[in-house]
């Protein structure tokens, strides 16, 4: 067993070597080539596919499945097909959602995607969630659709649901890292920090550059835990583009 002085030690040497790690993070934010955000209880304050749901009378039958994907113990692939064959939702459905109740941003998202905008940064929205709805998030926040990736539903003719599209990368685990490996053979990105509050967000570091856990909407323990730097007001990042 470490005696008292040596223990003391260890456990500033852990301190400093955190510190470290957290300012390494923020220094990588402050000049990033581009800033990738997830949607649900990120940008937003709700999970889509669960607001869907309860749209469509079936909200408590998904909503533990929900948490058991952004928990990490199921693969993302199997929750959202088991949760869309639950919801089958139609197109006309799905359109009266975003009419009637319309995704709610998390406060000071528009701010900061603004001033990153302003500096230069490009932003991106990566989402397990339906591009129809991100696509009305990415408008309220002057984000251009082709830095839009997310799930596609699909209709047949008449409207009803068909499935949706599993060539997406964002459709399984392990999807937004393998869209930031694209964004960075695109754009030549040096510097990618992925921003969110679930597991699918942390494992795409790397390839990010940086991960930066958000807990404004909800918190899950095993993101907070594994965050070098974890927030919850898009204010901090806001205050820490300032130091620029």
């Amino acid at each position: 067993m470490l005696k008292r002085p040596a223990r003391l030690c260890l456990i500033n040497s852990l301190l400093i070597r955190m510190m470290t790690t957290i300012q390494e993070t923020k220094e990588l934010f402050r000049r990033a080539d581009a800033v990738c955000f997830d949607v649900d209880s990120t940008v937003i304050k709700e999970e889509g596919i669960d607001e869907l749901a309860k749209f469509c009378g079936v909200g408590d039958a998904v909503r533990e499945m929900t948490c058991k994907a952004m928990g990490g113990s199921m693969t993302f692939k199997k929750a959202l097909t088991e949760r869309l064959s639950i919801i089958r939702c139609s197109r006309e459905q799905v359109n009266k959602l975003i009419t009637d109740h319309p995704p709610q941003l998390t406060p000071g998202i528009k701010e900061l995607v603004d001033r990153l905008h302003e500096r230069n940064i490009k932003v991106f929205l990566i989402s397990g969630g339906f591009r129809c709805i991100v696509e009305h998030v990415a408008s309220q926040l002057n984000i251009p659709l082709h830095h839009v990736y997310a799930n596609r539903l699909k209709f047949y003719f008449n409207g009803e649901y068909a499935g949706f599209d599993e060539t997406q990368p964002t459709a399984e685990s392990g999807g937004k890292g393998r869209v930031i490996s694209m964004l960075k053979e695109e754009y030549g990105f040096k510097t990618v920090v992925m921003v969110g509050d679930g597991a699918t967000d942390l494992e795409a570091c790397p390839p990010a550059s940086a991960f930066i856990g958000f807990g404004g909407n909800v918190v899950r323990a095993q993101v907070k835990e594994r965050s070098s730097w974890y927030v919850t007001s898009f204010d901090e990042l806001l205050k820490e583009l300032e130091k620029i």
